[in-house]
């Protein structure tokens, strides 16, 4: 397993070594201990989610507050992805940054997602099969997000806006603004 911190202290990409021939191929896609020394972290994963979606659904920019917060290892089992993390850590240097990573079932690639980071993604193929770990169980009264298109995040999300397909929960979600004025007072 190979694991490069991005430029979002904590948010890091997971590679697998894949071990292949004539038969297909083998990797292990997360083994806790290496992963923990790896990172310097003591995740344990709690809960195990999957969603299936078609190209151009946006789902994001989500997060669970206080005592509920997750942090996530996201992977793509089918198709690809464009999944972002946000910082939203109060104090952080990087408060209101994103990072972007193409994910998808060929590159095998994995991110962490720490716990005070916004998380989402958008589906780049046809359709995609997404995957994703939890350190912390589900808590609906805790969530919290943001606006996937806010225009003081500005993520590009490499496709066109006419073309992405947002839930009502996330075309009613609140602006990073907004989101801000809450998490500083």
């Amino acid at each position: 397993m190979q694991v490069t911190e991005t430029k979002l202290k904590g948010c890091y990409i997971v590679e697998p070594v894949k071990f292949g021939d004539s038969r297909g191929y083998f990797f292990e896609s997360f083994n806790e201990r290496t992963f923990n020394v790896l990172t310097g972290t003591e995740t344990h994963f709690v809960q195990d989610n999957q969603s299936f979606s078609t190209r151009g659904v946006l789902r994001g920019l989500h997060a669970q507050a206080g005592e509920h917060a997750q942090a996530k290892l996201v992977r793509v089992l089918q198709g690809a992805v464009l999944d972002v993390a946000v910082d939203v850590r109060p104090g952080s240097g990087t408060y209101g940054q994103y990072v972007a990573v193409e994910l998808s079932a060929e590159n095998n690639r994995q991110l962490f997602v720490p716990r005070g980071f916004l998380h989402g993604f958008v589906v780049l193929s046809e359709v995609a099969t997404f995957f994703y770990k939890c350190d912390n169980f589900y808590n609906k009264d805790s969530e919290c997000g943001i606006h996937p298109l806010d225009q003081d995040l500005a993520v590009d999300w490499q496709i066109p806006i006419e073309e992405l397909l947002l839930s009502d929960k996330d075309k009613e979600a609140q602006s990073f603004a907004a989101f801000t004025a809450q998490v500083v007072k």
